[in-house]
């Protein structure tokens, strides 16, 4: 039994192959973003928790937007896209001239992976979990604890630092009382939503099981662009059904 690709659909199943979904944010020089709290971070930390909880992030059914996908520990940064069509969403990072290219998708109420390419990579096969959807994924992210605001540092000059709530996202088993239990982080995400909209999304880290992949677990989504309109959803050949 391949446990490896289990975990992985596990995982991707909880949290949407994306969120997922840290411990320090890639340097500017690794052609991502910083994650800096202003000088007063901890005092606006404070008085967050002590008025109001902002709206958790929330997945809308239309969007596009283009960045940077980031595998730290093996030096690797690709493009990547992130669009959202009638529910339907599609994430693809890299390409055919990388040396990662992958896909995941949300179609039809289904839940896809495919990987064409990874790093001593042999399975290559679509994998499919039904009965996932774009609301089983914000429903998951509406129990994200709320960790506080804080600025995304983007460039020397800071022209386009964004004010971002930070958010936590995750998956411990087994589910247990508080207390002195055995327990496994299964999966965890860091998410990083504008501060004026919970539906745009500027950073995810996904650290856990579901980036088995990478020998750290660790994979990092930086957007540039997010725009609030229909993008495209195409579903690859090799995860449709044979007629």
């Amino acid at each position: 039994m391949d446990w490896t690709r289990i975990l992985r659909m596990i995982a991707a199943s909880v949290l949407g192959g994306l969120v997922a979904i840290g411990p320090t944010v890639p340097s500017p020089a690794g052609g991502a973003a910083t994650t800096a709290t202003t000088p007063s971070g901890e005092a606006e930390v404070a008085k967050a928790y002590s008025t109001h909880t902002p709206q958790p992030p929330r997945l809308p059914r239309n969007f596009r937007g283009k960045g940077k996908w980031i595998v730290r520990d093996l030096g690797i940064t690709v493009p990547f896209t992130w669009e959202g069509k009638d529910g339907n969403s599609q994430m693809v990072a890299g390409g055919p001239q990388y040396p990662i290219w992958f896909t995941n998708l949300i179609y039809n109420d289904t839940l896809y992976t495919l990987t064409y390419k990874w790093p001593n990579l042999t399975d290559h096969r679509c994998s499919q979990i039904p009965g996932f959807s774009l609301e089983t994924l914000n429903e998951a992210l509406a129990s994200s604890r709320f960790v506080g605001p804080e600025i995304l540092q983007r460039g020397a000059e800071r022209t386009t630092d964004r004010k971002v709530n930070h958010w936590r996202v995750g998956v411990v088993l087994p589910q247990l009382p508080p207390g002195k239990f055995p327990r496994l982080p299964l999966a965890l995400g860091d998410i990083y939503v504008d501060q004026k909209n919970p539906g745009t999304f500027w950073q995810v880290l996904q650290f856990g099981v579901q980036n088995l992949y990478d020998p750290q677990l660790d994979e990092w989504a930086v957007m540039n662009t997010f725009q609030r309109r229909p993008g495209t959803v195409t579903l690859p050949a090799q995860c449709q059904l044979p007629r």
